[in-house]
């Protein structure tokens, strides 16, 4: 538990206590009267108002689309099942930076929308809604999909043989038994809603904004410490409440099922009302997923002459149609994202896997806190995180702002989670009598590990290390105020070609995004060819 305590101490716990300090001290005193003061303000109070709104109906309407399609992937085999599992799981990974692009494209101002029909949802509260869905369909899919295919199915028929109609065996039988998880992914839902940032701050417009955009724009354009820090609190406070329903939601779950091998419960679909619902759930991830994503390509090849690789041409020069947006080739943000990403894989890969171990031991109350630090930086502002960098990791022996190191041990603090969590459920499946065994045979405690543990653990790690690097590779919130401007990532790059005017910015913005898409998406896939059905939900 060493290392991952000090790693998240040093680079997590650290950096958001001094941006936090900052903010609420004056003259060396603590300055506690500033948080009611800046609750009170009107705009703040809207702020809030919309944060917790939003989120709420970000999490509803996810729900109600994505919950047909979990019982899709649960019951029904038909071909091409794990490809469609695959895509629609693309949009988690994805930064929220191309997922607001990809919208951008399909509802904003010369998107496919505005040149079918004139009409523009771009700057309205539908276009973030519709982006949050879009974003955490797979949440749903998952983690009750995953769920729904290891129940077993005969305890719904056994209700329906002693008179029960199939509503009533839906509502008694399997409905309890997936309450658990349906809560889950609502929760999980809600976290990531409730801290969005680039999809409302691409799609919203001066008109919305979220805890983590007001954040960012206090601290960054206003340099309004005290009310970025207070806001900062509450967004901790908040998150710290979700998680703990969560964690209780969890555990609720492992104790209340038995389960049965998804291959038991998955068949062919039969009548015309399943195949109704199969054709209806795909039709949905063809317009919500497939749509956003063609459409995004569509732009990138879409220049001035008619369609080409234009745009992607453009990115191998400095300064391409008077732009001075960079200080560096755009297309070199693609070299710099894959070696920060590589490098923070391998910092998550060690970091959680070492927490991990730790949390399979279940008893102890420093091990349960370990938990839930560890799952802290998904909620917690990225930006936070990020500008506490800056003014932490500015002095001997850890003068870091310069270094290049700063911005994959960013990027590591969102993926330790990824990797705690896919790990996790396998080592506390290895039975601990094949680890008594080979200590009595002789094994030291790291041989034993070596020799039982890694084999078994061997694709769960492949599989964490798949989701790190997706994760890292689209991370924006920090990585935006520690990139230097003569490497900067493709988030990034791609955040600030968005922020200038002109159609050839626009056309190299959708074609970093479409880069930055497809990398993902191939990481995924890779993800997806050794998963397995224990190792590989989330």
């Amino acid at each position: 538990m060493a290392v991952p305590v000090a790693f998240f101490a040093l680079f997590f716990a650290y950096p958001v206590t001094a941006i936090v300090g900052r903010g609420l001290k004056a003259e060396g005193a603590w300055q506690f009267g500033r948080i009611s003061e800046v609750l009170s303000r009107p705009d703040i109070l809207d702020v809030l108002w919309f944060t917790t709104w939003q989120a709420l109906a970000s999490t509803a309407l996810t729900l109600l689309i994505a919950l047909p399609g979990a019982y899709v992937f649960a019951r029904f085999d038909f071909p091409g099942k794990q490809v469609l599992r695959a895509v629609v799981t693309v949009p988690f990974v994805l930064p929220t930076v191309v997922v607001g692009t990809a919208f951008l494209a399909l509802l904003g101002r010369g998107g496919l929308l505005d040149e079918l029909w004139g009409v523009r949802l771009d700057t309205t509260v539908w276009a973030i809604l519709l982006a949050h869905v879009f974003f955490n369909y797979a949440v749903v899919v998952r983690t009750v999909g995953g769920l729904w295919s290891q129940l077993d199915p005969r305890q719904e028929e056994a209700a329906r043989v002693l008179g029960a109609g199939r509503f009533a065996a839906f509502r008694r039988v399997t409905l309890p038994a997936l309450a658990p998880a349906v809560a889950a992914a609502a929760l999980m839902v809600f976290l990531f809603t409730f801290t969005s940032f680039g999809v409302v701050q691409i799609l919203g417009g001066p008109a919305y904004s979220t805890l983590e955009v007001e954040i960012y724009r206090q601290t960054a354009q206003l340099l309004d410490l005290p009310t970025a820090a207070v806001l900062t609190l509450v967004q901790f406070a908040a998150v710290g409440g979700i998680l703990a329903v969560h964690a209780a939601t969890v555990r609720r779950r492992e104790r209340a099922l038995k389960l049965v091998d998804p291959a038991q419960t998955s068949r062919r679909p039969r009548g015309a009302g399943q195949w109704a619902l199969l054709g209806g759930v795909l039709l949905t991830a063809l317009l919500l997923i497939l749509l956003p994503l063609g459409v995004l390509v569509e732009r990138s090849l879409d220049g001035a002459g008619g369609y080409g690789f234009g745009y992607y041409e453009a990115l191998q020069s400095v300064g391409a149609g008077g732009s001075s947006t960079f200080l560096v080739p755009p297309l070199e943000a693609v070299g710099n994202s894959l070696r920060y990403a590589l490098v923070a894989t391998l910092i998550a890969l060690v970091i959680g896997g070492l927490a991990a171990a730790a949390l399979t031991r279940r008893a102890g109350r420093l091990v349960r806190g370990l938990d839930a630090l560890l799952m802290l930086p998904l909620g917690v502002s990225a930006v936070t995180v990020g500008f506490g960098f800056l003014i932490t990791l500015d002095k001997p022996p850890l003068d870091l702002r310069t270094s290049w190191i700063l911005v994959p041990l960013a990027q590591a603090l969102v993926g330790v989670p990824f990797v705690v969590r896919t790990m996790l459920p396998v080592l506390r499946a290895v039975d601990d009598r094949l680890r008594e065994a080979a200590a009595v045979l002789g094994a030291s405690p790291l041989r034993a590990w070596r020799e039982v543990d890694l084999p078994l653990v061997r694709r769960a790690v492949l599989v964490a290390a798949g989701f790190a690097f997706a994760v890292s590779l689209g991370e924006f919130g920090a990585t935006v105020f520690i990139a230097r401007p003569d490497n900067p990532t493709l988030p990034v790059a791609v955040a600030r070609l968005l922020g200038r005017s002109g159609e050839l910015n626009y056309g190299q913005a959708m074609a970093l995004s479409t880069i930055l898409m497809l990398v993902c998406a191939v990481s995924l896939l890779l993800l997806e060819r050794i998963r397995t059905d224990r190792s590989g939900e989330f």
